[in-house]
């Protein structure tokens, strides 16, 4: 029986596991983590660390009649192609999935090709002093604000924009220590709409296997709150997205495998932010593509890594127009561009609770057009939840599939909007929430759920009498039009957030008016609900 190495056991490797087993191989599956979800999975499963590469390499020595190593949402596809071509087995080669892994590099090849990328700045823990309140030795060739995050992670862990020198040492340590090689690096802030686009490289051609639009919010951090998929661009800057990101590609020096590219459309057009070596996580290659265009991407991108041709991927694709703009006039085709078009919107979007403590978690029944419910093991009792610095810290994730583009979001936000999080009184995380109080480097953040101006709170004023509507007792002030389309980060209005409310706690003791919608506005029904449990305890 045929074999194939994955490297990554976690939820994003799921569907290369399973889809491994589909085409007939037999699963060896490596992992830091025996504990991982998706070890079970495994038709083989070994202990060792995704970045030990000759590690992996002598085990996969030992696997009988392998055909590919795969990854697929790790920041490991270095250690893929480092194994594959001690195996002579099919893959990028290993320098340019280094060049896709550390971002220095890869800007360094952009910078080379002409491909457009910010401007940047290496940053290494030698240029600075943690002990000086200013930058030592470290000059920026541009203005506030710019990006700071470190050159060898994902998931935006440590990667955070800089609007003031305050924010920035403080920015330069979570980007030095978030990097396996202890260096960061700072560049321009590219401002427009911003895609994520998924590729398979196969014999000459480049094939979009998922376009999608990214929801990036709550500076001054990067968090994705979802993505929708495909994204609704006019078709020049459909093909200019994609032009630019086969040019970095093939700047890159990514041959044979998968390619995944975060990329922005600025007023000059199309700007790479990064491409990696593998296929995308947050649910897109795995689940968001297959729902919305039918295609088992993972499939196909182990068939090329096994040697064998993509024949849904060659017969299904559709030719893309070379025209990488303005920026890019007069760049030869780097590879022959396909792409394979999504018939129906898959919407994904997550869910976010404030800091705490889980005491009790209400989630919702599947409802209409609702395809995955997928919470994370942090939001179960007990745990221990924040609001989110990164795109690992989120509570969970809901996914959607629809004909229509409208009925896919809402369905998504609906759901998310049904969630609910108790938390554990009297928590001191969730009391220094209460407190709106900010870290001297993270000015306005966390964010108000409802953002009022503080003229207009210290208006509010009486008593909420015992078991009163909460929703009853919302001021005059709160129903204005300037405050009535408002949502909080779980796509609930003021009105419907009060409503759920007063679901939540119909007897309740009498309480201050103004500290009540103080509380709300600041966190929502979850904050609303904990103020009411903190009472008297």
């Amino acid at each position: 029986m045929d074999s194939v190495l994955i490297l990554g056991a976690g939820l994003m490797q799921g569907p290369a596991i399973s889809s491994a087993k589909e085409l007939g191989y037999k699963a060896y599956v490596v992992d830091a983590d025996e504990n991982a979800v998706c070890v079970k999975n495994a038709d083989v499963f070994k202990k060792i660390d995704l970045k030990a590469k000759e590690e992996i390499a002598e085990y996969a020595k030992t696997i009988p009649s392998l055909k590919a190593v795969f990854t697929a949402g790790t920041d490991f596809s270095a250690s893929v192609s480092y194994v594959s071509e001690a195996l002579g087995l099919a893959s990028h080669s290993f320098e340019a999935a280094c060049n896709a892994s550390n971002k220095i590099l890869m800007r360094g090849c952009f910078s080379k090709a002409g491909v457009p990328s910010p401007k940047f700045l290496k940053v290494s823990k030698d240029d600075f002093s943690v002990s000086c309140d200013a930058v030592k030795e470290v000059k920026v060739p541009f203005d506030f604000p710019f990006v700071v995050k470190p050159c060898d992670n994902m998931g935006g862990r440590g990667c955070r924009m800089v609007r003031s020198e305050e924010e920035y040492l403080p920015a330069l340590i979570a980007g030095v220590n978030n990097s396996r090689s202890g260096t960061a690096i700072v560049e321009e802030y590219m401002d427009g709409p911003e895609y994520s686009i998924d590729a398979l490289i196969y014999n000459g051609t480049f094939t979009v296997t998922g376009f999608a639009v990214r929801h990036i919010k709550y500076p001054p951090y990067f968090i994705e709150v979802g993505h929708t998929m495909p994204a609704v661009v006019s078709q020049k800057e459909h093909d200019e997205l994609i032009s630019v990101f086969a040019l970095g590609a093939k700047a890159l020096g990514l041959s044979s495998g998968a390619a995944k590219a975060d990329i922005k459309y600025t007023k000059n057009g199309p700007m790479i932010g990064e491409i990696a070596g593998r296929l995308s996580g947050g649910y897109m290659s795995g689940w968001t593509f297959p729902y919305a265009s039918d295609l088992n991407l993972t499939k196909q991108g182990l068939l090329i890594a096994s040697g064998k041709e993509p024949l849904d991927l060659v017969n299904r694709r559709k030719p893309v127009t070379f025209n990488p703009g303005p920026q890019c006039q007069g760049k030869e085709k780097p590879y022959e561009l396909f792409e394979i078009p999504c018939t129906i919107t898959s919407a994904e979007r997550a869910w976010i609770s404030i800091p705490g403590t889980v005491e009790e978690v209400n989630l919702p029944s599947k409802k209409e057009y609702v395809e995955d419910f997928l919470p994370r093991a942090t939001v179960s009792l007990g745990g221990n939840v924040d609001f989110p610095r990164n795109n690992v810290q989120k509570c969970g994730n809901v996914i959607t599939r629809a004909q229509n583009r409208d009925d896919a979001v809402n369905a998504a936000e609906t759901t998310i909007s049904h969630i609910f999080i108790r938390l554990k009184p009297n928590d001191p995380a969730t009391e220094k929430f209460l407190a709106g109080a900010f870290e001297k480097d993270e000015e306005n953040f966390p964010p108000w759920a409802f953002p009022v101006a503080e003229s207009d709170l210290e208006k509010i004023s009486g008593k909420i009498g015992e078991n009163e509507s909460f929703k009853k007792a919302l001021p005059d002030i709160l129903k204005t039009s300037e405050y009535k389309t408002l949502t909080d980060w779980n796509y609930l209005t003021i009105e419907k957030a009060l409503k759920m409310v007063d679901e939540i706690i119909p007897e309740h003791k009498s309480c201050d008016k103004k500290e009540f919608f103080r509380a709300f506005l600041r966190g929502s029904v979850q904050l609303s609900v904990y103020f009411m449990d903190s009472l008297g305890k």
